[in-house]
């Protein structure tokens, strides 16, 4: 992450003069329009449980590996398989309205965004939600528009069309405006059709910004979860304290507890002191390794931050040509693929670059500008890298090659930037996303780009960097720096997705039901970016620099772990666990 675009602020919106790093992309998402009140039906079917049954996709496929191609569909991003992970079938469905205000369709309660939403055209409606077969289903979730009146609803489940069945728990029960909402169905309980009744309180149209039905996903069992842990190692030194449910541990052995399968570090040529270089990253896959997880290595072919704003050719390779460059790119990266594989933790996954929209090693390989070395030049050294990785890799390990763009809401350029390097012959495995909401706007976006890449390139796709907020406050003024966060306003969230936990929780499970219903099965893993990062470990060495990330973590600024911390749970069991006696279950 901390790469293009905005530069960390000094709290009071400041900013310091020298800035190297920080997140990608630089716009921001629209306003939530205004509120109205809503009635929600939504048809779903429930039978008798008989057992897990593998889901079909809407277009007739199942989940495939990131290394697959297009003619093996069927596989999917290579996690490590594992138990099926919880997923928003009403993504799949189709959804009807009894009434709605205009632009304000019944589709948009379905469509994976909350900030998007469906509106009664009176103080009473009901929508329709038809998830187009059975499905196993655990617990409904919804979200009210936060400028919403109170309002009360009644949800019923039918296995087949009009045969609703009340659930108890899931009549005359209260909405609360703004905060995700869960709703428990009873064990082993399954359903095409729901219906949901949603009734103001005031009398003023209701506004659903999101209708979810959760349930398994056999096919998406092999998605990559991860986290990129680099800072670690420096928050470890630092004397940072981290734990889960009371108990002490290190973020490594904490997000696979939480669920993860997968970690992600960078590596830097020769960076500052303490940060992340070959020997650091050596020593924090090691650690991965005893975990049972894989790695994801993302190869920044510089001394320290490389993005779209900055990719500097590291001080000892200074001077060399393309020629020379292009020999140095293939040894060393074969080099560092070679020294994880010496010690028994072999690199699973390796984006050769990060976040090279404007290319890498300027301005030999830069691209997008005028008097810069050009596509050919920035292909010839990717293939150097791709050549490099291959090499380096042991023989019978099975390597993914990333290549990662960072403008994950962004179709146009996202397909121009992949295009390209098809057509300049640069081969790769998997295509990878940065997409933060803050920067690269709404979460229907990042969902039309990932299908529309997917159905366009028929390779798998990972978001290779995501956070959100779990708040607004600043981490590093008690510490006595001045360094701002990446996100410090409201106008900076995204629409029905509050700065909270629950808000975080809600935004990053809608974006994993959103790849595990993309087309082909193509949406292969999400990665969430340093959750780590807590107050203590600067962004650069010096005095009061501090981490402009400290609220896009996943766990507090000492260290505990956030209910989100669950990501890559099912989201409604976070939070039962969490908030045993709220009814609805709503995190905090």
């Amino acid at each position: 992450m901390l790469t293009a675009g905005r530069r960390p602020r000094l709290a009071g919106g400041r900013r310091p003069r020298v800035v190297a790093a920080v997140l990608a992309g630089g716009r921001r998402p629209r306003v939530v329009a205004a509120a109205c009140a809503l009635v929600l039906a939504v048809p779903l079917a429930v039978v008798a449980a008989t057992g897990t049954v593998a889901q079909a996709r809407p277009d007739g496929s199942t989940a495939r590996s990131a290394g697959s191609t297009a003619a093996d569909q069927g596989a999917r991003a290579d996690g490590g398989g594992g138990a099926a992970p919880t997923v928003n079938w009403a993504l799949a469905g189709t959804a009807s309205a009894s009434n709605a205000e205009s632009g304000k369709p019944a589709a948009d309660a379905v469509d994976g965004d909350a900030g998007t939403d469906w509106c009664t055209s009176g103080y009473t409606g009901t929508l329709t939600v038809d998830l187009g077969q059975v499905r196993s289903l655990a617990d409904l979730g919804l979200t009210l528009d936060a400028a919403s009146p109170s309002a009360s609803a009644t949800i019923e489940l039918a296995s087949t069309a009009g045969a609703w069945q009340q659930v108890p728990a899931l009549h005359d029960i209260a909405l609360d405006p703004g905060n995700p909402l869960y709703f428990p169905l009873p064990s082993g309980a399954r359903a095409r059709y729901a219906e949901l009744t949603v009734y103001s309180d005031t009398g003023a149209d209701v506004c659903v910004g999101e209708f979810r039905a959760f349930g398994p996903d056999t096919a998406a069992a092999g998605m990559d979860f991860g986290t990129d842990l680099s800072f670690t190692p420096q928050e470890l030194a630092a004397g940072a304290a981290f734990s889960y449910n009371g108990k002490r541990g290190t973020p490594v052995t904490i997000t696979r507890e939480a669920g993860a399968n997968y970690v992600r570090m960078r590596v830097w040529v020769n960076p500052p002191a303490g940060y992340s270089d070959l020997a650091s990253d050596l020593a924090l896959a090691r650690q991965v390794h005893a975990a049972g997880m894989k790695i994801y290595l993302d190869i920044m072919y510089s001394d320290f931050w490389a993005d779209p704003q900055h990719q500097d050719i590291p001080a000892a390779w200074a001077g060399q040509d393309l020629g020379q460059l292009t020999a140095t790119v293939r040894s060393y990266t074969q080099q560092v693929v070679a020294a994880f594989a010496k010690q028994g933790t072999p690199v699973d996954l390796t984006s050769i670059g990060n976040e090279i929209r404007n290319g890498i090693l300027w301005p030999v390989g830069e691209v997008n500008c005028t008097d810069c070395g050009g596509w050919d030049n920035l292909a010839q050294l990717l293939k150097a890298g791709v050549a490099g990785a291959e090499a380096g890799n042991p023989a019978g390990h099975k390597l993914l090659i990333m290549m990662h763009y960072d403008q994950g809401g962004d179709q146009a350029l996202s397909s121009a930037f992949y295009s390209q390097l098809t057509a300049h012959g640069v081969p790769f495995d998997v295509i990878g996303l940065s997409y933060y909401p803050f920067f690269h706007g709404a979460i229907s976006a990042m969902r039309a780009n990932v299908d529309a890449l997917a159905t366009q390139f028929r390779k798998p796709i990972v978001i290779a960097e995501t956070q959100y907020p779990w708040t607004l406050a600043n981490g590093n003024s008690p510490l006595g720096d001045s360094t701002g966060d990446f996100v410090w306003q409201t106008s900076q969230l995204s629409p029905g997705y509050p700065a909270s936990p629950g808000g975080q929780l809600s935004f990053v499970t809608d974006e994993l039901s959103i790849l595990a219903q993309v087309p082909g099965g193509l949406g292969a893993g999400l990665f969430y970016w340093a959750p780590d990062w807590i107050p203590g470990v600067p962004w650069e060495p010096g005095a009061n620099i501090g981490s402009p990330n400290v609220n896009l973590t996943l766990f507090n600024f000492e260290g505990a772990a956030l209910p989100s911390i669950g990501i890559f749970q099912n989201p409604a069991g976070v939070c039962e666990r969490h908030a045993p006696d709220s009814s609805p279950c709503v995190v905090g």
